[in-house]
């Protein structure tokens, strides 16, 4: 969690976004707590920025932007390692139909927020109209269940045009998104250290191809996956996925279930914790379902 709290720093430097470090930690720990326990989209975490940048009186687009490019860069980060863990799969006959539709997904997500905030960097009119349609997208699914307009395309606009300004910064200075990138891929080779110490630890059979294949399964459901952060799903998929690597099953199984909770059950008792201090605070909305 700390490369997602210094992402968050230095993404919101680079956004003219001036916040402390000491206050994103908290912040960034109470956004992922709410979005495991109340998983509304990711709208619960992203209200609890929007909360702090009314309360300070910075812009809620460009703090919402701040969240697209930390994800963004999380994302690109982890194709790095996934096209390696991918050509370990196929090279051992592993590679198979689940793997490939939930990397497509990951691709397919990646490649529509990096459009988005690249036309951001070039005309908020541009950036405009791509939210716009896709508000119209989403109204149109969405209507046959709530019979309403869900989303405003005037909004859209206006945020676009805010977001926009803080984006174009950006083109004029690329230079600060540096330290955020090298984050998000230091991030990686943290969690892969992490998963290679448990191996270590359980004396399982272990190879440099198993333990990035291993790491890839694992990081890849986190993302594409049917339940919040993952939750119940990766331990399954990382244990199969290690079994399928000629790892014991046992050993897989254990493996899967200690990795895990040192990289999401101990972050999330320190989400749960920072959601407390900064709720006593204020009165934080969560949309409801």
């Amino acid at each position: 969690m700390c490369s997602s709290d210094l992402s968050y720093f230095y993404v919101y430097q680079a956004l003219d976004l001036k916040e402390k470090i000491e206050r994103l930690i908290l912040l960034v720990g109470s956004a992922f707590f709410l979005n495991v326990v109340a998983p509304t989209g990711g709208l619960g975490g992203i209200a609890i920025f929007v909360s702090e940048s009314r309360k300070k009186g910075y812009s809620s687009a460009r703090v919402a932007i701040a969240g697209v490019l930390v994800v963004l860069f999380d994302y690109l980060a982890f194709i790095a390692v996934l096209v390696l863990g991918l050509m370990v799969l196929f090279r051992r006959d592993n590679l198979d139909f689940v793997e490939l539709a939930a990397s497509s997904v990951l691709f397919l997500v990646a490649g529509i927020l990096s459009l988005i905030l690249y036309l951001g960097t070039k005309s908020a009119d541009e950036m405009g109209r791509v939210l716009a349609w896709l508000t119209r997208l989403v109204n149109k699914l969405l209507f046959p269940f709530l019979r309403r307009q869900y989303l405003s395309e005037d909004r859209a606009y206006s945020f676009a045009s805010d977001a926009s300004s803080g984006l174009q910064k950006l083109r004029n200075d690329p230079k600060k998104l540096l330290l955020p990138i090298l984050l998000g891929l230091s991030n990686k080779a943290l969690l892969i250290l992490i998963l290679l110490m448990i191996f270590k630890a359980f004396k399982a059979p272990l190879t440099l191809g198993t333990l990035i294949a291993g790491f890839s399964l694992g990081y890849l459901f986190l993302i594409v996956s049917p339940t919040p952060a993952g939750v119940g799903f990766v331990e399954g998929a990382l244990t199969l996925g290690l079994n399928s690597l000629n790892v014991p099953l046992g050993r897989a199984t254990i493996i899967a279930l200690s990795y895990r909770g040192v990289t999401f059950w101990i972050p999330l008792l320190f989400g749960m914790i920072a959601f407390r201090l900064v709720s006593r605070e204020e009165s934080i909305h969560v949309p409801s379902d």
